[in-house]
């Protein structure tokens, strides 16, 4: 089960953040549910603010991408009761403040795929984008959003 993996993980999954503008955390569409981009907030706040290959070291830019699937499943909650409901996560795509000639935006994602993969095992394989970009909102390290496919 979900929810033993993540007391195995120490994972607590806190409420969905409050969107910094006009949309939602998430949309449910029939059996897939959409995420908004998720920053690394930690207790309302940014934990990771700057570019990964200058202020932000690999290590911790993979730390603010696990920071970010834990507030997409966060905001997976907000539509769904459970994340027992989750079927299958189908695709993550991760925006990394990167600074020109970095080139290890997929190590950095692969701190949101590992906990993926630790959380759902098999239904935790993805389809996944990695995209260095110039700026992300706040000045935050990474930005994530996911589909996943949840049950009825």
């Amino acid at each position: 089960m979900v929810s033993d993996r993540l007391k195995e993980l120490n994972i607590v999954i806190p409420d969905a953040p409050k969107p910094l503008a006009a949309y939602v955390p998430a949309v449910k569409i029939g059996d897939l549910v959409y995420t908004s981009g998720q920053l690394p907030l930690e207790n309302g706040a940014i934990k990771f603010i700057g570019k990964v290959g200058a202020e932000i070291s690999t290590e911790d830019g993979q730390e603010a991408a696990r920071i970010c699937a834990i507030n997409c499943m966060s905001a997976i909650l907000s539509v769904v009761p459970s994340l027992e409901q989750i079927e299958k996560i189908v695709k993550v795509t991760v925006f990394i403040n990167s600074t020109p000639g970095y080139t290890s935006q997929p190590e950095v994602a692969n701190g949101a795929s590992q906990l993926l993969l630790d959380i759902f095992g098999e239904k935790g394989k993805h389809a996944r984008s990695a995209v260095g970009v110039a700026e992300l909102p706040r000045n935050a390290a990474v930005e994530i959003e996911l589909i996943a496919k949840i049950s009825a």
